[in-house]
């Protein structure tokens, strides 16, 4: 069990981005087949694409958090010691965590519209609420990984020493960061 959750913890994201950029492949694969080689057009097979795209694209935004790649000033952020990065990080996180918590109950409301409307998908009839789930989810999810983040900055808070696991990363890669 704990292996499956420290696999979750480290690789949910990637694996169903992944999965998601698989299926999207395969299905346009078959469409373009179907329409230049048999002559017969899918009706199914771009929305369906559109779909997984969404999705997609929701649960890359958890992905950025979980890695910390956002929009941010580093120049600014490297001028500080490491306690320092960790304080501005924490107060950053706050902010988007203020962020998406003010998001999630509008996406609730536009989850629940779908919902009560019971409408479907014009060619594949899959309700709606399938696809309107996407940002509900991957506002939790966000809100996850930025908790999992303020704890990591309070621990280099605490102790001044860098964040848990960093070190063999970077030494895997070959990049340092300088303090």
């Amino acid at each position: 069990m704990k292996q499956v959750l420290s696999w979750l913890n480290d690789s949910l994201e990637e694996f169903l981005m992944v999965i998601s950029l698989i299926l999207m492949t395969v299905i346009m694969g078959i469409q373009v087949f179907s329409r230049y080689v048999l002559g017969a057009s899918l009706s199914w097979s771009e929305e369906l694409t559109r779909y997984i795209f969404v999705w997609a694209g929701f649960l890359s935004v958890s992905y950025c958090t979980k890695k910390c790649i956002s929009i941010k000033i580093e120049q600014f952020v490297a001028m500080f010691p490491r306690r320092g990065k960790a304080v501005f990080k924490l107060v950053n996180h706050t902010f988007e965590l203020i962020f998406f918590f003010y998001l999630m109950p509008f996406a609730v409301k536009y989850l629940m519209s779908a919902v009560e409307s019971g409408q479907v998908s014009p060619a594949c009839r899959i309700p709606m609420y399938y696809v309107q789930a996407a940002p509900l989810v991957s506002f939790l999810l966000v809100a996850l990984r930025i908790m999992q983040r303020w704890y990591i900055e309070l621990q280099v808070i605490r102790t001044g020493q860098e964040e848990p696991g960093k070190r063999a990363a970077e030494e895997k890669t070959g990049k340092r960061e300088v303090d």
